[in-house]
This record gives C-alpha cells, structure tokens and sequence, in this order.
C-alpha cells in the first residue's frame, strides 16, 4: 500500500482527532489513582471522546472490544481494560485513538499510579525522551529510519532496557495505521524518504529487562516475558509543506518535546 500524502488542510482536520486524543488522555491522567479499575479508565474515555463529536479508533478495529488499551506493569501494549484493580506503585500505559470527520489520530502515555520506584519512573521518563528524539529527526528529505535510528540511540543512551522488535509506530491519517512501519532500532538513512505531507505515529516500547514479549491467552494483550516492567509512549506529527514538524496529538504542538533537541515546530 502506498505511503498517504496529506494536503495542509488535511493535516489540520488530523489535528482536531490529535486534539480530541490529547485531552482524553490528560483527563484520564487527572482521575489515575490506586483502587479504579481499567474498565472504569475505557469508560471514561468512551464518554469523553463521544461528546466531543469524536469516534473511538480502537473499538471493534479487529476485534478488538475496547475504546483505549490499558497495559499495567508487566503488560507492554494492547492491554484490554476489564477487571483488573490498579494497585499503589502499579505503572500502567494507555493507548488511545479518536477519528473526527474521517481523520485518526494516536497517541499513549505511561502514568504511574500513586507513588512508583525511581527506577520505574526513570523507566517511563526515558521512553518518553526516545520518542521526542525520534520525531526530533524527521526532516524532509530524510529516511523514516532516522527516526528508528535516534529512538534506539535515545533508549541505549540513558540505560540497559530491552526495545521491542515486534511492534513499533506507524503511518496514519485516514486509517489509524498505514505504511510505512517505523522500528524502533536500526541504522540511520534507510527505508522511505520523508516527504511533505507525512503523518506517522512514533511510539517506543521499552522494559527493565529481556526484550523478549509474547501473546496472552486473550490475543491482544502483549507482555514481557520474563515479568519485567515496561513503558509505552506515543505521539502523532505531521512534516508540513513548509519543512516543519507540527506534533498533531500535542497540545502546545510538540514546543515543550521538542525543546531540548533545538527543534521549533509549527503550531496548527
């Protein structure tokens, strides 16, 4: 399937899913705390997103039953949100999409639930900063592996985490994933030139331990297999006719992420 160029204006009407997504995950940031469970995080996103004229992008895709996904410690994505009660000291990462008018847009963030181990923080800290030195290294007339390439550099850089090999980020726009598929690891200057018009999901997966994951039982939920824990972050952006990055799922468009590489995005 061929790679989906977008016009300004079809960026901007991706910005209104991205803004949508944005504010269902910080208003699930706003009530995470010890004693709720998953299902009760999905429900409040469903509503959230559903009276903000949105569609969730997860439900029924595939199968898949719920409107966010809730991967709780050991859980690295794809998590389903049910029963589960989360716990003091518990990590958990939610994955959300919302279309509006036709257009998705994706992103997760890893929350820790009350007071967490400094290790664990750092965990949830040093995915993050991967993910804002991937989008940091996407320019017009770079390959998608640029951004695979500062990812893996970012991760390693900062300590010894296992990065996943079988999922990654993604093209995106009129369907929540596209080509091309982003890894996030390997060399720099390989895959698809990057062209005005792109839109991809960049989301680092990384745990404390073996980079080894498998299927549950349940066929979606996607854990390590040694227990260990892991983080989970995403964000969509946009290259725009005028060379720059705009952060779609951000609400300051990407400023604050994007700083300390020395990159100014554009504001849509």
């Amino acid at each position: 399937m061929a790679i989906e160029i977008k016009s300004i204006d079809e960026i901007k009407k991706m910005r209104k899913a991205g803004v949508l997504v944005c504010q269902t995950l910080e208003r699930l940031r706003e009530v995470i705390r010890p004693g709720l469970m998953t299902k009760d995080l999905d429900l409040i996103a469903h509503n959230f997103i559903t009276k903000n004229g949105g569609t969730p992008s997860f439900l029924g895709y595939h199968g898949y039953p719920a409107t966010i996904c809730t991967s709780v410690n050991s859980q690295v994505v794809h998590g389903i949100p049910g029963e589960l009660v989360l716990h003091e000291g518990d990590v958990i990462s939610i994955d959300c999409g919302a279309i509006v008018d036709g257009w998705h847009g994706d992103s997760a963030i890893s929350l820790a639930v009350g007071e967490i181990s400094p290790e664990d923080q750092k965990m949830i800290d040093d995915c993050e900063y991967s993910m804002w030195a991937g989008i940091a290294a996407a320019k017009v007339g770079g390959r998608l592996t640029d951004l695979s390439s500062a990812i893996e550099k970012a991760i390693t850089s900062r300590g010894a985490y296992g990065i996943v090999r079988e999922y990654g980020g993604h093209g995106i726009g009129t369907a929540m994933h596209q080509e091309p598929h982003l890894l996030n690891y390997g060399s720099a200057g390989r895959g698809p030139k990057l062209v005005a018009g792109m839109a991809l999901a960049v989301e680092p997966m990384i745990m404390r331990g073996s980079e080894k994951v498998r299927v549950e039982s349940d066929d979606w939920t996607v854990s390590t297999v040694d227990g260990s824990r892991a983080a989970h972050t995403e964000h969509t952006f946009a290259l725009l006719p005028s060379g720059e990055i705009s952060v779609l799922t951000a609400l300051d468009s990407g400023i604050a992420g994007l700083a300390p590489f020395g990159v100014i995005p554009a504001i849509l």
